[in-house]
């Protein structure tokens, strides 16, 4: 699970209702909702709550480092709560489902010294593209 609203609560980051309901939705594990996804389940909580407090709260997590703004293939932004925990994407490539995985090993040590072309590397990554269960059996 995602410790999103906690991570929040620790930086001192003012939680108005709009704020808490977007962090609730998401928190979790695996969770990676559109800003349009986000507004709808957060007015299930809040009815009042507009699309653009949302967009500019998923902003505003993003600015500060503790969501992840995930883009693939020209699909609709998504946002990624585990800002905070080293991962990679699984992505289905007909439904579009996003799934966090942690491969073992270090993905910089991947790339070989003569593919760095004089680069100091500090970060990598990796997207891994396939049909989920789902979409295979489809």
């Amino acid at each position: 699970m995602s410790d999103l609203l906690q991570r929040l609560r620790d930086r001192g980051w003012r939680l108005t209702a709009q704020r808490r309901v977007v962090a609730e939705v998401l928190d979790g594990e695996h969770v990676h909702y559109t800003a349009d996804e986000v507004h709808a389940r957060a007015t299930e909580k809040l009815p009042e709550i507009s699309r653009a407090t949302v967009y500019n709260t998923l902003g505003e997590l993003v600015s500060i480092g503790e969501v992840i703004e995930v883009s693939t293939d020209g699909r609709a932004k998504r946002y990624d709560p585990n800002a905070h925990h080293s991962h990679q994407h699984l992505v289905c490539s007909r439904c579009g489902v996003i799934r966090d995985v942690r491969p073992s090993g270090d993905p910089l040590a991947l790339l070989p010294e003569r593919e760095r072309y004089g680069f100091t590397l500090d970060e990598a990554t990796v997207t891994y593209r396939g049909l989920c269960p789902s979409c295979a059996s489809a």
